[in-house]
């Protein structure tokens, strides 16, 4: 890759004159590729039409699907994402709200604009709702049709099932 692309349009503090004609580039990478070879850059045709010129503007002005897209769409592509890949599935909670309630965890844990001590206090609320999830998995893995007596079982499994049925009356579980 040369380092320059039409796509990207040029600088203005990056302007070179060559052979008569003015060569404007991105950054100083660009510029350094091209002082380097010149000639490489004169007889390259242009496109007949060249794309608009990029014009900063408020996202408070846009449109409400365009204020959405710009604002809060890498925010949501992210949670969604990393939710498809945990599958939350909480205690006494259909996958519907599960989902839901990781995907705003998720939101408030990685919120560029809260403090750092709200990013931390969600990031642990989020860590403990994933080991609440583990919860099912870990004991359906680990219990049988036939009663095993404590000395059978793994050591921390009492405390994990009465941390499951604890959670019957957690305010997560409540419609």
């Amino acid at each position: 890759s040369s380092g320059i692309n039409a796509e990207y349009g040029g600088s203005r503090d990056q302007v070179v004159l060559y052979k008569d004609e003015l060569f404007s580039m991105r950054d100083d990478t660009a510029l350094e590729v091209f002082l380097r070879q010149p000639w490489r850059f004169c007889d390259v045709p242009l496109p007949a039409k060249l794309p608009p010129a990029k014009i900063a503007q408020d996202v408070k002005t846009l449109p409400m699907l365009g204020y959405m897209e710009q604002s809060v769409a890498k925010a949501l592509i992210e949670a969604m994402t990393s939710c498809s890949d945990f599958k939350p599935k909480y205690p006494y909670v259909n996958a519907h709200k599960s989902a839901l309630l990781y995907v705003a965890y998720h939101l408030k844990a990685h919120n560029p604009k809260a403090t750092e001590f709200s990013r931390e206090k969600y990031r642990k609320k989020l860590e403990k709702y994933k080991e609440h999830c583990h919860l099912i998995k870990y004991l359906g893995a680990n219990m049988n049709r036939r009663y095993r007596p404590e000395s059978e079982r793994p050591i921390d499994f009492n405390f994990k099932m009465d941390e499951f049925l604890a959670l019957k009356n957690h305010p997560l579980s409540s419609s």
